[in-house]
């Protein structure tokens, strides 16, 4: 059984993030952020495998998500989450630094490397590079409806996101992913991570074009495609695929059989990650 990541705190500019660190403090750095409506817990998997070799693995709790602040409305949106990341990473000690971003925090990885491509060695993106197939928001919104909600226990909460059937197979890794999102209050418990911010990141997203940030890619990037659609669409479209590739000079991809959400507890993703980072 791998070792529990430990929590550290960093006071930003912006607020109070919550991190959770895999591996030495002293290792090379790379910096983890989730999806939408996840948090740090998501890369309980991934953690341990990438710091197998030494690295310093640091998995963050966006603001607005588990228990990171809660800020303003025009606080969020990949842009400001991305000047989060560099902050965190400098406040960790690393100028240069390599990052791992799953779903929204893939499409925060490409704002990274756009604000500055030279602190960036390598990008992994894990499932997120363009516009999803509009089947595949579907679950998706069912996912964030659980937000804001009160249950009657923590038990009940998680039965009821099990139950939504996109996580499949389920994994202890998301048993303590949901648990730990929890807060006590009048009636049982509800998830700290907050509607509002993440309804805004949603409306960010949808102002963007993905495409337009391929560019800015001039580090090593590493494409993770979930193989199995999400309900009915995928979140990486087989073009989008094919164009990444051919569009990023330094650009790879790996097509992983699972969902949006499984491929992130997959052995065969931590494999090609590791593979990937030297």
């Amino acid at each position: 059984m791998s070792t529990p990541p430990r929590a550290i705190e960093l006071a930003l500019s912006s607020g109070r993030l919550r991190a959770h660190r895999f591996g030495p403090d002293d290792g090379r750095l790379v910096v983890c952020v989730h999806g939408l409506s996840a948090n740090s817990r998501s890369y309980d998997f991934l953690g341990p495998e990438l710091a197998a070799r030494g690295r310093s693995v640091v998995a963050l709790d966006l603001r607005g998500r588990g228990w990171s602040d809660v800020t303003g409305l025009g606080t969020y949106g990949w842009r400001n989450h991305a000047r989060d990341v560099l902050e965190a990473a400098t406040q960790l000690g690393a100028q240069r630094f390599e990052y791992v971003g799953h779903s929204m925090g893939a499409f925060v990885g490409l704002e990274v490397a756009r604000q500055a491509p030279a602190r960036l060695e390598r990008a992994v993106l894990i499932d997120a590079v363009g516009i999803p197939e509009p089947a595949s928001l579907l679950p998706i919104l069912a996912a964030v409806q659980r937000l804001g909600s009160v249950h009657p226990s923590a038990d009940a909460y998680v039965d009821a996101v099990r139950r939504l059937g996109i996580i499949s197979p389920w994994s202890p890794v998301w048993e303590t992913h949901y648990r730990y999102d929890l807060v006590a209050v009048d009636g049982g418990v509800r998830p700290r991570t907050d509607r509002a911010a993440v309804f805004e990141d949603m409306t960010y997203g949808a102002t963007q074009s993905p495409r337009s940030f391929w560019p800015d890619l001039t580090m090593p990037a590493l494409l993770v495609r979930a193989a199995v659609p999400l309900g009915d669409g995928y979140i990486v479209s087989a073009r989008d695929r094919a164009d990444f590739l051919h569009e990023v000079p330094r650009s790879e991809a790996v097509d992983v059989d699972a969902n949006h959400y499984a491929v992130m507890t997959h052995p065969a993703t931590a494999a090609a990650i590791r593979s990937f980072l030297p």
